[in-house]
């Protein structure tokens, strides 16, 4: 990877047509001169994933598109500096895997793991600013822009934060090679997994699952089967690319062969406040070779996504373009069919995964931002029903969730209520799915998976 001399000269006239354009969820950075400084730092820095990671990762992709593989992206809403910790790391990443495991034995095929990971620092918002009894501040718009207290203090964009943010991204993603690349994630390890997490059904179940699989791995070595490829796992990493002042210095030329990556992270989305045809992220984002996520919401049509096709992957390269649907439970069967034909007629070649928790969020009556679990189950149903009566493939599952016992989503085995969500609400942005809630959405998905 280069980003220093003439080959910057390149990135700015390959990339830089983005400036000309209207880039929406930006903040306002008070100190220029910091953020100055802050661009020329990253750009300065080593790349945080690789070239051929990338295309790795689009090859997958690509196989999951033709219904051989299939998706598994989790992880938080908003990744937070202080929550980058081995214990919380090891958490979310066990509980992929987990997940993970449900998947490949309840559906015999290969799960593409990825997480809302080493990344997610920035969050789009509905409003630039936020009122409390009469005090107006900004909104918070994730760590790598500025703090969640409410005061002045905390709540003004600070440029330094990219730099924490690509710092903490960095740390993080050594943390999970450390677990997937150094024995952690070794299938024979699957009842281990469960260990340091609450008694409940789904455990209990994943529990004989994991009897069964260990079952079958001695007898395999009995028959003198070689399981060095069970000991370790590829993990990708994906965030939403928004924070133009972070992903611009983070792109840089592959030496080897000349094409532009976001080093940021392997799989780069678009959200659905950022995808206008004509805007700067679509733009920006059509120009680099990573694999490329957008968020559709249930006013999408499917004019909009033969667009979006058309700007972000015009050669139709298997494993580049992602539809993320998010339409809600009482929508996506209505919706999302006539957006699938639309695609269909015009050649496109995406992958289709659903993201059952964006479009299902209520506020409670105590206040909390919440979702209900029932939705987030009935909207992947829904998901998979209009594939199968398409003869499309339903290619992944994109969800917000942790490895902790916290209680953000209504329902679940655990039955969680209203004033549940009171003991241990920890998320400063979206609802997440819990470690138990997680478990059981992967043992549906499993089942859909089977049913095809």
């Amino acid at each position: 990877m280069s980003n220093s001399g003439s080959t910057s000269n390149e990135l700015s006239k390959a990339l830089d047509n983005h400036l000309n354009l209207v880039a929406a969820q930006q903040p306002n950075w008070p100190d220029q001169t910091a953020l100055t400084h802050a661009r020329e730092t990253l750009a300065g820095l080593p790349p945080i994933v690789m070239a051929a990671e990338i295309e790795t990762l689009k090859l997958r992709l690509a196989s999951a598109s033709q219904g051989k593989a299939f998706l598994l992206q989790g992880g938080d809403c908003a990744e937070t500096f202080a929550d980058a910790t081995e214990e919380r790391i090891r958490a979310r990443v066990k509980t992929l895997l987990q997940m993970a495991v449900v998947l490949t034995y309840g559906a015999s095929m290969p799960i593409i793991k990825m997480g809302r990971m080493a990344g997610q620092f920035a969050k789009p918002r509905t409003s630039d600013t936020e009122t409390r009894d009469g005090l107006t501040l900004p909104a918070y718009r994730g760590d790598a822009v500025n703090g969640y207290d409410f005061n002045l203090e905390s709540r003004t964009p600070d440029a330094n934060r990219l730099v924490q943010a690509y710092n903490t991204s960095v740390a993080s993603l050594n943390e999970i090679r450390t677990l997937t690349l150094g024995g952690y994630a070794d299938l024979r390890l699957v009842q281990e997994w469960n260990q340091g997490f609450v008694k409940n059904p789904s455990n209990a179940r994943y529990e004989l699952m994991a009897k069964d699989i260990d079952k079958a791995i001695r007898f395999m070595a009995a028959c003198g089967a070689d399981f060095s490829e069970l000991t370790t796992t590829e993990f990708y990493t994906s965030h939403e690319g928004l924070l133009f002042d972070y992903e611009r210095p983070l792109t840089r030329i592959d030496e080897a062969t000349g094409s532009i990556y976001d080093t940021s992270g392997h799989f780069i989305w678009i959200g659905e406040r950022t995808r206008q045809i004509d805007g700067a992220h679509v733009d920006f984002f059509s120009r680099v070779k990573n694999p490329i996520g957008v968020k559709l919401g249930p006013d999408t049509k499917a004019a909009n996504v033969v667009a979006l096709a058309e700007k972000l992957d015009p050669n139709r390269e298997p494993g580049r373009l992602t539809f993320i649907s998010r339409m809600g439970a009482s929508k996506i069967r209505d919706v999302l069919p006539q957006i699938i034909e639309g695609a269909k007629k015009a050649g496109i070649t995406a992958l289709w995964v659903t993201d059952p928790m964006h479009g299902n969020g209520i506020t409670t009556k105590n206040g909390y931002k919440s979702r209900q679990f029932d939705d987030v189950m009935n909207e992947v149903q829904g998901f998979f029903e209009v594939h199968r009566e398409l003869g499309t493939h339903p290619g992944g599952v994109h969800v917000e969730l942790t490895g902790d016992d916290v209680t953000e989503c209504l329902g679940g085995s655990e039955q969680i209520d209203e004033k549940t969500l009171e003991s241990r609400y920890e998320s400063l942005c979206d609802p997440r799915l819990n470690h138990t809630q997680s478990l059981e959405l992967a043992f549906l998905v499993a089942e859909e998976l089977a049913a095809r």
